[in-house]
């Protein structure tokens, strides 16, 4: 058996970016079609694939009129020129230049992982997956963390002072669904709380994950303060698969705060001292 050490010591640092399939630049809506994936190394011969879905119903629904075929021919030629070392710059210069922007890329990640092949599949999946319809106990799951939250609100008397379902349309665009939950502004900080739920799928903490940078810039500039933002997880969480670590990885790494709804008494008398309640 491994120990600690040795097996941290095996994990390799890698870099990933998402491909995206942008039909029509005005609605800046896409679907996720591929991931690359980057070990960088002083020689250029680390780790280098790339994988697209396998099933284009998503991509088919956003743009009826999609050539498949183009797509797995830039999935052929993605990884021919990923082959050679020299042409990985080159090729990221392409795929940003090409296109018309109907294929972007995503902002890089890095990860860590003994297997890059296994967290490229993992990937795959996180990513290309539609979302999971959302069954009676997804609904209740985060359901029963508002109830905490607005429970410990009310107990620290400041349900009252704090602004509720706030929109991120006004950072973003008209129409955008997202809302935070809780939030108010001390000083030259805008405070956030956000129930999130992790029992039934991490598709939400991932999607929060990928949005929330952008958000949060644009909110700092429009309302000159700085946007921090809790996600509130469910308290008897199992954190041990695999997709829940990454997803809370994901929140964390987008500067996210995690807190498990049984912190919410201790949260709630912070809001109370900020606000002076």
């Amino acid at each position: 058996m491994l120990s600690a050490v040795s097996y941290m010591s095996d994990q390799r640092q890698l870099e990933f970016f998402l491909l995206r399939y942008v039909p029509d630049a005005v609605k800046d809506e896409f679907v996720n079609i591929g991931v690359v994936m980057i070990e960088p190394s002083a020689n250029g011969a680390g780790f280098a694939d790339v994988r697209f879905t396998r099933d284009w119903r998503r991509v088919r629904c956003l743009d009826p009129q999609v050539d498949i075929e183009m797509l797995e021919a830039l999935e052929h030629d993605i990884r021919g020129q990923l082959g050679d070392v020299r042409e990985r710059g080159v090729l990221l210069r392409w795929l940003e230049d090409s296109f018309s922007n109907v294929i972007q890329l995503s902002p890089t990640k890095g990860c860590l992982a003994n297997e890059p092949a296994k967290e490229m599949e993992m990937l795959a999946r996180l990513y290309f997956e539609g979302p999971k319809p959302a069954s009676r106990g997804a609904i209740s799951a985060r359901q029963r963390i508002l109830n905490i939250m607005r429970d410990a609100f009310e107990q620290a008397a400041v349900w009252a002072l704090l602004m509720k379902d706030i929109p991120v349309a006004p950072y973003t665009k008209p129409g955008d669904p997202l809302k935070f939950d809780f939030g108010y502004r001390v000083g030259d900080t805008i405070k956030l709380f956000h129930a999130v739920s992790l029992k039934a799928s991490v598709d939400q903490a991932i999607m929060l994950a990928s949005r929330y940078p952008t958000i949060a810039n644009s909110m700092a500039q429009l309302n000159k303060a700085l946007p921090l933002l809790t996600a509130v997880v469910d308290d008897d969480l199992n954190r041990r698969p695999v997709e829940v670590q990454f997803a809370l990885s994901a929140v964390e790494d987008a500067r996210i705060q995690v807190v498990e709804a049984a912190k919410m008494p201790e949260i709630a008398e912070g809001v109370r001292r900020d606000l002076k309640a």
